[in-house]
């Protein structure tokens, strides 16, 4: 999926819906980590993917925040 469609996917969630959807990524990427360190990683992508994923969320919702 590019980048201009998760931005639009995720400006139609809800503030409510999107913390969820970080915590969420968050988790994954605890465990994500946890097979890496152990080497049975299968995806080392996914990492970076999910980290960029958050921290587009985490825009959206500053930018909420600003706009009111």
């Amino acid at each position: 999926m590019k980048h201009k469609d998760k931005m639009n996917e995720f400006n139609k969630l809800t503030t409510l819906e999107l913390n969820k959807k970080i915590a969420e990524n968050k988790e994954e990427l605890l465990k994500l980590r946890m097979k890496q360190a152990t080497g049975s990683l299968e995806n080392p992508a996914r990492i970076n993917e999910l980290r960029k994923d958050v921290a587009r969320m985490k825009t959206i919702l500053s930018q909420r925040e600003i706009e009111g």
